[in-house]
Order: C-alpha cells, then structure tokens, then sequence
C-alpha cells in the first residue's frame, strides 16, 4: 500500500525576543514548526533542524543548552537523554517557556528496569507493525523465555500478562519513559547500552 505523508503546518506564531540563555542555545523543533523556526535570527542561537520523536541526532555541536520549540515532553526528553545537556522548551501555542524538569528520575527508572531484566526469567518483546517503529536488533536474549507480541497500536492489554517479568520495547521508546502502563518496560536500545557497558 502506498503512503502519502503530508505535513501539517501550525499557524501559531514563534516570538523568542523575551527569552535570554546564557552561554549557545542549539534550536530544534518539530515539522508542524520547521518553516518558522528557520527564518528566527537570534543572538548564540543556532537552527539546528528537526527532531522527530526518537530521533534526535540533531541535537549535537559544543552547546551550552537546548530549546525544543513545540508541545509535549517526549521530543524534549529525548534531547535531554541524548546530550545530558540542559533542554529548554518553548509552546508556541500557549507561549510557555521552561526549562526541563531533571530527568534523573527517567534515568533511574531505565536502570530499575536493567537490573529487573537481569533478575527476570520471563521477557515479554513489543513488536510494532508501525513503519518507522521497528528498533528490533538481532538479540536472542540468552538464559530468558521470550514471548513475543506483535501489534499495531500498544494498549493496557500487557496488563493482562502478570507473569512477564519485564518488557522489552523495541517500538516507540514514549512507552518505557512516560510510564502510562502498569508494568516494567525497558528499551530495546537502553538495555543494549547497559549490556555493552558491562562487557
């Protein structure tokens, strides 16, 4: 099946005169923003380009902070978790500008989760039909049972398996950050970067 993809651009206006940063300030934003975001000319702000849910390998260069231009936390998350730098964000439509609250508190819970992996006898594996939310790697999870589950849209329904002891995401990585469900999740790509670091 064919897919066309047509971006949706928002018409709320980006004023940044009233926000001052110390020290370069790398800029980044979502599509629905993009064509706005360029034309801003702003003193050690740099345009950087567009970070798009997971993806956020924009967001490099020496930079004393980030500001994600947008809604929501995820895309801003993201940043934070990639750079360790500190994330600024700016909502064009209710004109709030803040900084992130610490992510410590998600960085401690991605290493809750790799310490109840390496306990777990059970591991349930997300798999997405999505297109653009596959990370599945060839990891054959040695020493665990795996039960692998395939769907299109991730609900509750994981709920319903008390006996898996830890999840493994290789879908949208929202889904171990932001904690809507009542269970352990790890990221495929968290639990691979602990796993090499202890190589």
């Amino acid at each position: 099946m064919k897919t066309l993809f047509i971006p949706a651009k928002a018409k709320a206006a980006i004023n940044l005169n009233k926000i001052t940063l110390k020290g370069k300030t790398g800029v980044l934003t979502t599509a629905q923003h993009l064509d706005k975001v360029k034309t801003i000319k702003k003193k050690d702000f740099t345009f950087l380009g567009q970070v798009l849910g997971c993806n956020a390998k924009n967001a490099k260069g020496n930079y004393d902070q980030y500001l994600y231009i947008g809604s929501g936390r995820f895309h801003p998350i993201q940043i934070a978790l990639e750079t360790d730098k500190p994330v600024y964000t700016y909502n064009p439509f209710t004109k709030e500008f803040k900084k992130l609250d610490s992510i410590q508190k998600i960085k401690n819970k991605i290493k809750g989760s790799y310490l109840k992996y390496l306990n777990a006898k059970k591991v349930g594996v997300i798999l997405s039909t999505k297109p653009g939310q596959n990370f599945r790697k060839n990891y054959s999870f040695p020493k665990k049972k795996v039960y692998y589950f395939v769907c299109n849209n991730i609900t509750n329904q994981i709920e319903n398996f008390p006996d898996i002891d830890i999840w493994v995401n290789t879908a949208c990585p929202r889904l171990a950050y932001e904690g809507e469900f009542n269970a352990s999740i790890i990221n495929l790509t968290d639990l691979l970067s602990f796993l090499s670091s202890t190589k």
